[in-house]
């Protein structure tokens, strides 16, 4: 069965969620944003298949195949090799990495349990209720979003990043905020990464109740100022990711939607 073309809008989309994070270059800085363009170029390369898993990265041409120079390819190799999407070899160059559902399963345990400490920080540290107004609006606007009958799957991602990009600022902790950085680059751990395949589940609307459920728990653990509670919360709100993963794998056309797909080896 051949694969079917993602449309413009639907393949931007993904290719955003398969980046994990937006990189940002200030204006008028012509290497940084070689090196971003390299790098979002490589790391969209690998999700999709187009660098194969445990095959050597071809330097030569691929430097021109994404518009840059030598010097922002190399960068960006090292990016993702820090990453863990690359590993570098003994004797120069670099490989494409491949992973094991073991290997996920610990990278999702790894972000539950800081966006755990994130929750506790969150409402140990909560100095006022004004600081809450931002969860409390993209809460909000999520209970919009998974309260229609056929939900948008692109506005429950965005909001779904809004709400945990609040939850770590809460937290008001530079260490862990950068800890969270780390861990969310991993293939698949970051709290978007397999929602892109979601919508050719039959379960679909069923995991964003679920999800949107713990959102609101969580939003009134850190209001309350239970820390253990919202930790809690948070924690068993990341490993939903292992279930949104089982319910892929079971279905070739959700299969088809995640990105970085090729890099799973029980599907390679």
């Amino acid at each position: 069965m051949q694969k079917q073309a993602p449309t413009g809008r639907e393949a931007e989309w993904r290719a955003r969620i398969a980046c994990n994070r937006v990189l940002t270059v200030p204006r008028g800085d012509v290497a940084g944003s070689q090196t971003t363009r390299a790098t979002l170029g490589l790391r969209e390369l690998i999700f999709a298949g187009d660098l194969e898993p445990e095959q050597r990265v071809p330097e030569i041409g691929l430097a021109e195949r994404l518009g840059v120079s030598r010097t922002p390819l190399r960068l960006a190799l090292g990016t993702l090799a820090h990453e863990g999407l690359l590993r570098p070899l003994p004797g120069g160059g670099f490989v494409v990495c491949s992973f094991s559902l073991d290997d996920v399963a610990d990278a999702i345990e790894l972000r539950g349990v800081l966006e755990g400490t994130a929750a506790r920080f969150a409402a140990e540290r909560l100095g006022s209720e004004s600081e809450l107004a931002g969860l409390v609006a993209v809460t909000e606007e999520l209970d919009i979003v998974v309260g229609r009958r056929s939900p948008v799957l692109e506005q429950f991602v965005d909001l779904n990043d809004a709400y945990h990009g609040e939850l770590v600022r809460l937290a008001k902790s530079d260490a862990l905020t950068r800890a969270i950085a780390n861990v969310v680059a991993l293939p698949f751990a970051s709290p978007g990464a397999l929602l892109a395949s979601q919508a050719a589940l039959t379960r679909e609307r069923e995991v964003l109740v679920v999800a949107q459920h713990q959102h609101r728990a969580m939003l009134e653990a850190v209001g309350a100022g239970h820390g253990a509670r919202a930790e809690e919360i948070a924690r068993e709100h990341a490993r939903l990711a292992m279930l949104n993963l089982e319910l892929v794998l079971g279905s070739e056309s959700a299969l088809e939607r995640l990105p970085g797909a090729p890099l799973l080896r029980r599907v390679v």
